[in-house]
């Protein structure tokens, strides 16, 4: 071993490290050489100007499975680049220069900022910032010592949950999916008491004086103050019939039974919109072979879009780039007795759109997703990116106003820009967050919390709580 390497820091898997230029005094990091560079958690991230600097402000959460503890940052922005990570996922992050505090010594690294609520560590230290200084054990921890909770609470003040606020249901199928777990996570970080309720587990008692919902081993569920419904397509029916029960209840629902099955029919979500002068793609549906080749000449030829009614994340829909293929899919679909669209293909689109996230009649979010190589559709379950983009006021109020007339109060509204302008794709009621979430670094569960909050008159008197513990590590 030479010299040099005597001096280096010796350091594990994971260590504790500080940032005193932006008041961080603990956070827990993920030591991997196999990323380049250091990346934190960060969220409501905002960009202003020092003079002729960019700056950004944001939000960290530093501990981590603790949502509680929130410390407020302000920073140069040093650059912005594009990230992918582990999952697939690629958005533009800014990039600030801190002062790195491990084990007494300091120097300055660069920061990536990312949501990192869908992974374990608020803090990924990459090589780049190791370069020349420390040697990594990978089969040891905190090699430069472990801090306990008491010196957290000196740090940070006592962490303990409260549970002062409302009372709200979860109505979902999986608890462990992102979505679901950002709200639950986000109701608890603001003094609610947050129920998950397995739809399969509920069930209903219609009577005239005494309606009931009951769950599991006959517990009664009758002093809900709200309830989020987060439905996946294949319990549609009975999900809807749950949140109308909880409606007869007078329990207030983020989004209504009637809203959520007007969405989940494609067919009649899209002839709601057209009836309230919203654009969409020309689309055509029939339920005969025979009228196959019509059907194809209606929406303007091959090339063009066929679809499933019953479809969801881009399962169900097949670009048919030839006339022949188009009836072969077609008929292949009906002769399984499947409900099926057609709609012209947007050819300028490039394989992108845009996923407008409406709350309140208010477009908070908005992302731009890319398909994947080989691929005609932008989705990032099957390994499209995602991207920060700014839409334009035409594009708001047409996600806006699909909202609306569709009865929503949250949705993912997907627009496809094209020559004629922009052009509603559908309308989603149980939107995904994470997404949109890790691309914005926005709160978004926050914010569906906020509106529940609004309508039902309660002021918040709680900051944060809990969080995820799900290890991924992310490449530059």
């Amino acid at each position: 071993m030479t010299n040099g390497e005597f001096n280096k820091l010796i350091v594990g898997s994971e260590e504790w490290c500080s940032f005193p230029d932006i008041h961080i005094p603990a956070v827990k990091a993920r030591v991997d050489s196999g990323a380049k560079t250091s990346s934190l958690h960060a969220f409501n991230i905002n960009t202003f100007r020092k003079g002729t600097e960019l700056w950004v402000s944001f939000e960290v959460h530093p501990l981590q499975n603790n949502r509680k503890v929130t410390i407020r940052c302000e920073a140069k922005a040093v650059d912005r680049r594009s990230v992918k990570s582990s999952t697939g996922i690629s958005e533009k992050r800014y990039v600030i220069q801190t002062t790195l505090n491990l084990n007494g010594q300091q120097w300055p690294i660069e920061l990536t900022l990312a949501n990192r609520d869908s992974m374990g560590y608020r803090m990924l230290l990459g090589r780049e910032a190791m370069i020349g200084r420390m040697l990594v054990d990978p089969s040891s921890s905190f090699c430069l010592g472990e801090l306990n909770q008491d010196k957290l609470n000196e740090y940070y003040g006592s962490t303990s949950n409260q549970t002062s606020g409302l009372k709200i249901g979860l109505l979902a199928s999986n608890p462990d999916l992102y979505s679901n777990r950002r709200l639950m996570e986000a109701g608890e970080e603001r003094g609610h008491e947050m129920i998950f309720l397995n739809i399969k587990q509920c069930y209903m008692k219609l009577d005239a004086e005494n309606p009931e919902v009951h769950y599991r081993g006959g517990h009664l569920l009758s002093s809900l103050d709200a309830v989020i419904p987060r439905i996946k397509p294949s319990v549609t029916f009975y999900g809807c019939a749950l949140t109308r029960h909880f409606e007869s209840l007078d329990t207030y629902t983020l989004n209504s039974a009637e809203a959520i099955a007007q969405s989940r029919d494609k067919l009649y979500s899209l002839q709601l919109l057209l009836k309230n002068g919203l654009d969409i793609p020309t689309t055509g549906f029939a339920n005969s072979p025979m009228d196959t080749n019509d059907l194809i000449e209606m929406v303007g030829g091959a090339p063009l879009i066929v679809k499933l009614l019953e479809g969801a994340q881009g399962r169900g829909v097949v670009l048919a780039e030839t006339k022949k293929a188009a009836e072969s899919v077609i008929n292949a679909f009906k002769s399984l007795r499947a409900n099926l669209l057609v709609q012209e293909f947007i050819k300028e689109a490039r394989g992108k759109d845009l996923r407008c996230f409406v709350i309140d009649g208010k477009v908070v979010a908005s992302i731009e997703r890319q398909a994947s190589p080989g691929e005609f559709r932008a989705n990032i379950h099957q390994g499209g990116t995602a991207s920060v983009v700014k839409v334009t006021a035409e594009e708001k109020k047409l996600a806006i106003k699909a909202s609306k007339t569709l009865g929503l109060k949250v949705a993912g509204v997907d627009i496809i820009r094209s020559d004629k302008g922009p052009l509603l794709l559908e309308v989603n009621s149980s939107p995904g967050l994470e997404g949109i979430e890790t691309a914005t670094g926005r709160d978004i569960a926050g914010e569906m919390i906020r509106a529940i909050e609004k309508k039902l008159n309660w002021k918040p008197a709680m900051p944060e709580a809990v969080a995820t513990n799900n290890l991924e590590t992310e490449q530059v």
